[in-house]
């Protein structure tokens, strides 16, 4: 007698936690983030401004890189704290700094030239930013358990005021 088997077998797919969602979203983020301001550099005469001391339209000076690095450094830190922080405090930034870095990425178009490369860049930031918001907005929450043990006071047993006094 031949045993039953099945004829194609399903992916297992096990449910992540958000947070974790969240650590890979900001680090994908990064990555994005990152690799646009470093491909920029292939830029022709994008170098040569450098080294005159000039981004953009900016002169790089210590209050520029220090800039920059804040703005590199949070998402950094989001990964982190994405992870590290309860659920709600988590929840919390996680909505208001992926709201804050949807016009900082935007702002990459200003200017650009390279309009399909800057494009496809923001784009996808613009991707991974809607899903940490709506990640963080949809995040599950759960009913109190039934196990959860609360402690009876006199008053919740309805004993008399003077007894609750004495």
């Amino acid at each position: 007698m031949k045993k039953h088997q099945p004829t194609a077998t399903a992916l297992e797919d096990l449910r992540l936690p958000v947070k974790v969602k969240l650590a890979a979203a900001w680090t994908s983020f990064m990555f994005f983030y990152i690799y646009v301001d470093y491909l920029h550099l292939y830029k022709p005469g994008i170098i040569d401004d450098i080294l005159a001391g000039i981004v953009f339209e900016f002169d790089t000076s210590q209050t520029f890189v220090v800039s920059a690095l804040v703005l590199v450094g949070i998402p950094i830190l989001m990964i982190l704290l994405s992870m590290a922080l309860p659920a709600r405090a988590s929840r919390t930034i996680n909505l208001v700094v992926a709201s804050l870095y949807i016009p900082v990425s935007a702002f990459n178009l200003v200017g650009g030239s390279w309009l399909y490369f800057l494009g496809l860049g923001v784009v996808l930031e613009l991707i991974i930013l809607a899903y940490i918001l709506r990640s963080a907005w949809t995040w599950p929450r759960t009913a109190p358990s039934a196990t959860t043990v609360t402690p009876v006071t006199n008053q919740d047993r309805g004993a008399p005021r003077a007894q609750q006094q004495a």
